[in-house]
């Protein structure tokens, strides 16, 4: 049985070393086939912008400004998501075996393994089918509308994921909402100040009651698990590793130039 990486952060982190993370990770992985799994937590609402995204056009910089909440920019695509009570995750793989190197199939096959989680919690979750062509190209929310392959509940997103692939390689990113302000979501954005409603839910919203992110992990690591035929070794980072990281984030995810401006500087690992 093929074995992959896990990470699970109980502790909330900051977003720029959420995504300094996550960057190492992908980072990291090289011709061996490898998958790093991680779930992992927000210390505070943090707002995360697309890699291509202008952010004059979509977060209302001053608002997030006077009411403390962070902005990072994420190394994958996708629209605004604001993180917030919710459990992240982020998948890493070189593995072709199991991930072919289309976008759209590697990113249906792990909503499926996300999908098998939450059965385990005994939802019914589906695939969502299509969505509206303003949503594909504007400044929409993420969690406006469910994108094709998406996973809806009830007709309502409940959870939203952005791929980057580079060669072979390649990082989703998923926000899944344990409970959800709709009225903060909309304020943080100047698209989401203009929706009139917002077809998203959380977990808690579903089941009718309160879920913690430790449950909720255990459910989506026992979906994937199942669903790939795989079997989790955890991830310890090294002191080497952590340094590494450390210099990721001071040099991209703590840099405005990239938080603003999306412009890279090259580190060394």
């Amino acid at each position: 049985m093929n074995e992959w990486f896990l990470v699970v952060d109980p502790v909330p982190l900051k977003g720029s070393l959420n995504m300094a993370i996550d960057e190492f990770l992908f980072s990291s992985l090289g011709e061996k086939l490898q998958t790093f799994v991680r779930f992992y937590q927000w210390e505070r609402p943090t707002v995360s912008l697309g890699y291509l995204q202008n952010f004059q056009k979509v977060v209302d910089l001053d608002y997030c400004q006077s009411h403390g909440i962070d902005i990072v920019r994420r190394m994958t695509g996708g629209k605004l998501v604001l993180h917030h009570k919710e459990v992240t995750y982020s998948l890493s793989s070189s593995d072709r075996g199991i991930f072919t190197a289309s976008v759209a199939n590697s990113y249906k096959l792990i909503s499926q393994g996300l999908m098998r989680g939450l059965e385990k919690m005994e939802l019914k979750p589906m695939l969502a089918s299509s969505h509206p062509s303003t949503y594909a190209r504007g400044n929409s929310l993420c969690f406006s509308h469910p994108a094709r392959d998406e996973i809806e509940i009830g007709g309502k997103k409940i959870i939203g994921s952005a791929q980057r692939r580079v060669g072979s390689k390649f990082i989703q990113h998923g926000s899944i909402p344990l409970e959800h302000d709709e009225e903060l979501l909309k304020s943080v954005s100047f698209s989401g100040k203009g929706e009139s409603q917002i077809r998203m839910t959380s977990l808690s919203q579903a089941l009718g009651r309160n879920v913690s992110f430790e449950w909720a992990v255990d459910c989506f690591v026992g979906g994937i698990s199942e669903y790939f035929g795989i079997n989790f070794k955890p991830k310890i980072f090294t002191d080497s590793e952590r340094e590494a990281i450390a210099r990721i984030q001071k040099a991209y995810y703590e840099n405005e130039a990239w938080t603003f401006l999306g412009s890279k500087i090259s580190v060394a690992l």
